[in-house]
């Protein structure tokens, strides 16, 4: 690379969240020079949104960066997204999207939660171009990781950052070296979608097996707020669960507790039975276990 060449900033990142950390440190302390600026996304719906981190680590290395709020203009050739949630006005063939899997499946929106609510045996990281229509641009690099369940968020999370680094380096180690990026066409035979999600699904359906149920906790789990229920009418956010033998139900009726375990509940789902282990009021974060009374509805 010349000495010219050498002065101009290729790259502007567009992160966000614990992987989005992630992979900024990555990006700074192995490929500072190609930095044009880090612009830092907010979310207020988390409890740690990992933006300041973020900028601290940026402060230190001496790289240009911006809260999204403030930023101006991509000055850079190439544009880099992960985690983002917002359209990057940059043509196409120059925007390199990160994205929560392995495409093309999970297109979309939260594709790492709604993958473990179902319960897939890999995850992993795409790397990808833009295109006219969201998360259908040509792979450019992908990482994978098998799990085990249960698994909470936080780990799966963990885990994918380890994805984020592998498919980070290969990418950036190619933008800096100049040589062009390949890419392969996704196959729209293996499609699928991940909707959006907001408040409304972090609802629990009882009408779903225990198995299903205590995913979907685990997947909701920190950083995110935790899943949604009702406790005899109390607004609450179940934190752990633990599934349990099923029993023969006459009557079944998800939602009811069926047996108190040392003060836990027992509650009936649609298939299995489910240990509610952490509760807590939604409106203080009390914990409401032990349970006042035997009979109560989960709703």
């Amino acid at each position: 690379m010349n000495a010219n060449k050498s002065k101009f900033k290729l790259l502007t990142l567009f992160v966000m969240t614990e992987k989005g950390l992630a992979f900024t440190e990555l990006a700074v302390m192995r490929f500072k020079d190609i930095i044009a600026e880090v612009v830092i996304g907010q979310d207020p719906s988390v409890i740690d949104d990992f933006s300041a981190n973020i900028a601290r680590i940026c402060a230190t290395a001496g790289v240009k960066h911006s809260f999204r709020k403030d930023f101006e203009k991509i000055t850079s050739e190439y544009a880099m997204t992960i985690s983002w949630r917002w359209l990057i006005h940059h043509p196409a063939e120059k925007l390199i999207v990160f994205h929560d899997s392995l495409l093309p499946r999970y297109r979309g929106f939260a594709p790492l939660v709604n993958a473990l609510i179902n319960g897939e045996k890999s995850v992993g990281v795409s790397a990808l171009f833009g295109a006219s229509e969201y998360d259908r641009g040509d792979i450019i690099h992908q990482s994978a990781v098998e799990i085990d369940y249960p698994i909470t968020i936080s780990q799966a999370i963990t885990l994918v950052n380890t994805c984020y680094l592998n498919t980070g380096t290969a990418v950036l180690t190619q933008l800096a070296s100049g040589a062009p990026l390949n890419a392969t066409a996704q196959d729209e035979a293996l499609a699928s979608y991940s909707l959006w999600r907001d408040d409304a699904d972090y609802h629990i359906d009882w009408n779903q097996s225990a198995e299903t149920i205590r995913r979907t906790i685990d997947a909701l789990g920190h950083p995110y707020k935790g899943a949604f229920c009702r406790v005899d009418g109390v607004a609450a956010r179940i934190l752990q669960a633990t599934e349990v033998e099923d029993v023969r139900i006459e009557n079944r009726t998800p939602g009811k507790v069926i047996f108190v375990d040392d003060g836990l509940p027992v509650v009936v789902c649609a298939s299995g039975l489910l240990k509610i282990t952490s509760c807590i009021n939604d409106a203080d974060c009390q914990s409401l276990l032990p349970l006042a009374k035997f009979r109560v509805r989960f709703s």
